[in-house]
């Protein structure tokens, strides 16, 4: 462990950030197109499955717009995509390209400051946030295992059971030492 660098950490959370997404996705095609647009209540970020997972989507594409200097006015929504399977061929495409990004980071590109504006948390002189890239990648991460914990109680609430996304039963089975069940 003694030779892993910040860069493979965060090339690892990434790899577990998209299966523990796809797993959670899968789940929720699963049940349908009809459980997955029904509101599960308004106590969530987002009141449905449909409704979750585009936002999931969109903020990892908004953030890695803004890694790369591009400057979008807004978020993806549900009006933006019509459906899961609308949806995952977006999310898979998308994916393409931040794997690439996230495969092709040096060390020095951490320290890289983003210079974005926040569409959620305005800051106090409503001037542009100067951010470090490293702890940004965290952030995007992060934010979605917010979300995914929503996911998983929302589909606890739809079908009564979510599939499991701890980080250790994915490194069992990245790992080959474990299975998917």
């Amino acid at each position: 462990m003694a030779d892993v660098t910040v860069l493979d950490l965060i090339r690892g959370i990434y790899d577990y950030h998209w299966w523990a997404n796809r797993r959670l996705f899968d789940a929720a095609r699963a049940l349908g197109e009809a459980a997955a647009g029904r509101e599960v209540g308004k106590q969530f970020s987002f009141p449905t499955l449909r409704g979750m997972f585009t936002h999931i989507y969109a903020a990892d594409w908004i953030w890695l717009e803004r890694f790369q200097g591009r400057r979008p006015d807004r978020l993806p929504d549900e009006r933006d995509v019509p459906g899961l399977e609308a949806l995952r061929g977006r999310w898979d495409a998308f994916e393409v390209e931040q794997r690439a990004f996230v495969g092709g980071l040096a060390a020095a590109d951490l320290a890289r400051p983003v210079v974005f504006q926040s569409t959620a948390y305005p800051s106090k002189d409503g001037g542009p946030y100067r951010l470090p890239l490293g702890p940004l990648l965290q952030h995007v991460a992060n934010h979605a295992t917010h979300h995914r914990s929503e996911i998983a109680t929302m589909l606890t609430m739809v079908s009564g059971s979510a599939p499991p996304t701890d980080l250790s039963l994915y490194l069992g089975i990245a790992s080959g030492q474990g299975r998917q069940s």
